[in-house]
């Protein structure tokens, strides 16, 4: 199977991560692809150029990253990711929409501050920053209350994506200044090897030219 990607993509670096987990580099070649320009290569892949696309070996394509891990997850027929239907279910599940929500947010404001300049959205950067702000407050609750401990999970890894990157990739998120609880939670998980292995590359505002 072949996994087209962008490096910088924590979409992208979910499933990455993901493939790690669960031992399928052997089975799963990794493929950095440009997006977003017009003659693209992705686009006669998936006609989305949306990353992360999956091929598979009878050449199926998948988008969404959800949906990617979910078939990856379950490929060896023994699941590690699956929420159980039990009395934590509902309680996994909105820990899970919650960091997504987050992230999701800041892909937004993201790609809008790599826009040009005279192309930016003053008003969508205005609204993202405050969200990212309160997201990151609400999170810093949950991981104080324990909330990401326990069995590995999407929901850790997606906020490790979302979390674990270097300040300049997003000026003036500075939210380990007020949020200690989240920002320890952050160190300790990001020592795995499915995040320490996958850290996008630099910015290139941090080249030494």
């Amino acid at each position: 199977m072949e996994l087209f990607v962008t490096l910088t993509s924590p979409y992208a670096r979910l499933v990455r991560a993901v493939i790690i987990e669960k031992d399928l580099q052997d089975r799963v070649k990794v493929t950095p692809i440009q997006t977003r320009t017009p003659d693209s290569p992705l686009y006669t892949i998936n006609p989305s150029g949306r990353v992360p696309t999956l091929v598979t070996d009878d050449g199926t394509v998948y988008e969404e990253s959800a949906v990617i891990c979910d078939y990856l997850d379950h490929l060896d027929g023994a699941p590690i990711f699956e929420i159980a239907h039990d009395d934590n279910r509902w309680e996994a599940l909105r820990l899970e929409a919650r960091v997504r929500s987050m992230l999701d947010g800041i892909a937004v404001w993201g790609r809008e501050l790599y826009r040009p300049k005279s192309e930016r959205s003053p008003s969508i950067i205005t609204h993202e920053t405050a969200r990212a702000f309160r997201m990151a407050r609400a999170l810093n609750s949950d991981a104080a209350a324990g909330l990401f401990d326990g069995p590995l999970s999407i929901a850790q890894l997606l906020l490790a994506c979302a979390l674990h990157i270097r300040e300049e990739r997003l000026p003036g998120f500075a939210w380990r200044r007020d949020n200690a609880d989240l920002s320890a939670w952050v160190n300790c998980f990001a020592t795995r090897p499915s995040l320490a292995e996958t850290q996008p590359p630099p910015h290139p505002s941090e080249t030494v030219r």
